[in-house]
């Protein structure tokens, strides 16, 4: 029995792979959150949703079943009624069976649309890499041109700036041509790996009849030796796709973005074509990528629509924070409190809530009338949460239907009429520094 009791109260913790995001990370959350939102909306992006959970089918189709993902890493189940569903391990997949479903396709062409979202894979947990994790990401449906791959490109790189993160990155390009041309090149990379198969690791062994082109991107020394030797893909691309790259490049040029030339760079995703494109820790290299993405224009057809072209990009989130922090960026913080109410006595606290309410509604950060320690015990708690300011409400007080209005930086502190406690601390705190909201302005956040 008593066996049985310990174990009843024994903590809990997280599954492998996954990770509260505990509030001060998620100020960095907000901050990534924001600079997306106002580049997107900038740009003439609108924001979508896509379920966290869809057809198993939707990935298998998009993603390609030779990918590692679709292979290896994906969160799949049945529902009741013996449907296979899936824990969506990307975000473009979902999105372009939105943009079908939905009948996207009779919109002003293209269709701009961004996403912040959790994805899901069962991946082996490292740095930055996690089993749940959150990407933001960039998808422009219904045209090809590559005017809109450099804008693209472009919008991850002012992110990147503004995010304080662009001086440590390197933006790797390279063009994949058309899924024809890339299937000649494939099979002359299956040619040259005839009678190398000793010399790979094992996921590429694997990949070399389903997917040859992971071959040239993989990690393993041995396979980065063959990678380099391998049968350059530039010389199988046809002309539509390499006059495409240069005209890309122009752009970039225009735009003032640098780029390294990266022609082993493929992407893991069988959906692309033509442009794809990564941001690399100059450092680290591709081990440390923060996000990456590229044309995908035979995906909308794939999936059951009409040929549509497209291109995107998609980054990690819990990767960029990672950086932020390693280089010591610092965010602002909305968090902090304004104000401490603190009160000595039931008839005291009785004045506190209400109080508290109005401090609110003129957008000051407040929080107090806690439990029933002293004045002194209910100050040091004050200065634990760093409230500038802290009211103080006791017998006398409510007597004389007044408040101290206390600095705590100064130590110094003065006695107003209850009415004008409110009036009083807008104007020590600031009109500027207010947080203020009201339920009209759901209109135009």
């Amino acid at each position: 029995m008593a066996d049985e009791e310990k174990q009843k109260y024994e903590a809990f913790q997280t599954p492998k792979g996954v990770h509260d995001i505990l509030p001060v990370v998620h100020e960095f959350h907000t901050f990534v959150k924001k600079v997306v939102r106002h580049r997107a909306r900038q740009s003439g992006y609108r924001r979508i949703s896509t379920p966290i959970f869809e057809y198993t089918e939707v990935f298998k189709r998009s993603i390609g079943d030779s990918s590692d993902i679709v292979s290896k890493e994906m969160y799949t189940f049945k529902d009741r009624k013996g449907r296979s569903l899936t824990l969506k391990p990307e975000g473009t997949a979902g999105v372009a069976r939105s943009y079908i479903e939905k009948g996207m396709n009779q919109l002003p062409q293209p269709v701009l649309l961004y996403y912040f979202e959790p994805h899901f894979r069962y991946d082996r947990p490292q740095k930055g890499r996690y089993r749940q994790f959150w990407q933001f990401g960039f998808e422009v449906i219904g045209e090809s041109d590559p005017a809109l791959d450099a804008q693209v490109i472009q919008l991850a790189d002012r992110i990147n700036e503004d995010l304080g993160i662009k001086d440590i990155l390197s933006l790797q390009l390279n063009t994949i041509g058309s899924s024809e041309s890339r299937q000649k090149y494939m099979q002359a990379l299956q040619d040259y790996y005839v009678g190398k198969e000793r010399s790979l690791c094992e996921s590429c062994k694997g990949r070399l009849d389903t997917n040859p082109l992971r071959l040239l991107d993989c990690k393993a020394e041995d396979c980065k030796i063959l990678a380099e030797l391998a049968p350059a893909m530039k010389d199988y691309l046809d002309k539509e796709s390499l006059d495409y790259h240069e005209e890309l490049k122009s752009y970039l040029d225009e735009l003032g973005i640098t780029y390294e030339e990266n022609p082993k760079l493929v992407r893991g995703l069988d959906y692309y074509s033509k442009t794809v494109f990564e941001f690399w820790d100059k450092e680290e290299g591709a081990q440390n990528a923060i996000g990456g993405g590229g044309r995908y224009d035979g995906l909308i057809e794939l999936m059951g629509g009409q040929p549509t072209p497209a291109v995107g990009y998609a980054a990690g989130v819990e990767r960029i924070i990672a950086n932020m922090r390693r280089i010591k960026i610092r965010v602002p913080s909305k968090d902090s409190l304004h104000v401490f109410v603190a009160q000595l006595g039931k008839e005291a606290k009785k004045k506190c809530l209400p109080l508290i309410k109005n401090l609110h509604d003129a957008g000051l950060k407040t929080m107090g009338a806690l439990g029933k320690g002293s004045i002194n015990v209910q100050l040091r708690l004050a200065h634990k949460f760093g409230a500038p300011y802290t009211v103080l409400i006791g017998i006398t007080e409510v007597r004389e239907g007044t408040a101290i209005i206390r600095d705590m930086e100064k130590g110094q502190q003065e006695t107003v009429s209850m009415e004008n406690v409110v009036y009083r601390l807008v104007e020590l705190i600031g009109k500027d520094n207010l947080d203020r909201y009201s339920p009209g302005e759901l209109l135009y956040s």
